[in-house]
């Protein structure tokens, strides 16, 4: 073995199967979530609240807006690369 590779640390996620394991994880819970979801009595205001796994739908759909929306203001917010480096009378 060469030093370099004595010196590379390996990480939790550096093997595949442990994040087959986090994957079937999150899986799991996933589903059971869903499940009592469909079990677990709510008391919803609104009919549409009642619809079964609406709070993961709603929740899905706020997150893919929300990334959108901040694409669209990258490009209104967003300067030049320079725009730091530049002085005042270079304009």
């Amino acid at each position: 073995m060469s030093n370099q590779e004595k010196d590379e640390k390996t990480y939790l996620f550096d093997k595949p199967r442990n994040v087959t394991h986090l994957l079937r994880g999150f899986y799991i819970i996933c589903t059971i979530l869903f499940v009592a979801d469909l079990i677990v009595h709510r008391h919803s205001i609104h009919p549409w609240e009642g619809f079964p796994g609406f709070y993961a739908i709603y929740g899905f759909v706020a997150c893919v807006v929300l990334v959108v929306i901040a694409k669209e203001m990258r490009k209104v917010l967003m300067r030049k690369e320079d725009y730091y480096d530049k002085r005042n009378d270079e304009k």
